[in-house]
């Protein structure tokens, strides 16, 4: 799709949601973990209109790791369904734009937080026209009883990820070192812990990077679009 630059209105926000969006608008650039609470984050990919049934049907095939909950109309950056007042030109706290599969521009003079590791693994994706690739993960420890609970609460939600895709062992899953991961910022895990694995949505980027569109515009990892869906409706049991 097309973007164009345009002139903001500023309004007061009417949920936490629409003040995280409005934060971005004005200047916010920091990962959005524990932002608005109890809220949907999204990531973002904007692509060109000849690519982008391509990419809609790899979304469509690989849904743990690229579920779908919004798509705008060709060159509307509007997307109601997802928030009042929401902009995806300027509601992200950081945008990466790419041309043939290469990086171009991201702004990187805030950054301090810790943003969940992510790493690149060997599980394949099914293909759609260009897109094809490894599914990226993300990591959080947790001590085993907790591990438990976090898939029995996750399972509930498939249309934001789900259950994990893997616990434990990561080079079972091709990551050789998880003290470095792909994307993020390394976090420790302890002797009583184990690593679990999510199907993680900069999953997009990886393949839009392989595709080596001529020109694309994601989300940074850790920096996503706060919509106004809450979790709680999106849970399944």
């Amino acid at each position: 799709m097309v973007v164009f630059a345009a002139e903001q209105q500023i309004r007061e926000p009417v949920l936490p949601s629409h003040k995280a969006r409005l934060d971005c608008r004005f200047g916010m650039a920091a990962p959005t973990s524990g932002v608005a609470n109890g809220y949907v984050q999204g990531n973002l990919a904007i692509l060109p209109e000849k690519q982008a049934a391509d990419f809609h049907r790899f979304c469509q095939l690989n849904p743990k790791p690229c579920p779908i909950i919004g798509i705008s109309d060709v060159g509307n950056p509007k997307i109601p369904s997802l928030g009042i007042d929401l902009d995806i030109r300027t509601d992200l706290p950081r945008y990466r734009v790419w041309r043939n599969g290469e990086v171009l521009d991201e702004p990187t003079d805030i950054e301090r937080e810790v943003r969940v590791p992510m790493y690149r693994t060997n599980i394949q994706c099914h293909s759609a026209g260009p897109f094809a690739g490894p599914m990226v993960v993300s990591m959080r420890p947790f001590k085993p009883k907790d591990a438990i609970r976090a898939v029995q609460i996750t399972t509930r939600f498939p249309s934001v990820h789900g259950a994990p895709v893997h616990l434990g062992h990561p080079h079972s899953i091709g990551i050789a070192d998880i003290a470095r991961p792909d994307y993020g910022d390394p976090v420790p895990v302890a002797d009583d812990e184990i690593p679990v694995f999510w199907a993680c949505g900069v999953t997009p980027q990886a393949v839009i990077a392989a595709a080596k569109l001529p020109f694309a515009i994601t989300h940074a990892p850790g920096l996503m679009l706060v919509t106004d869906l809450m979790n709680r409706d999106l849970a399944v049991l």
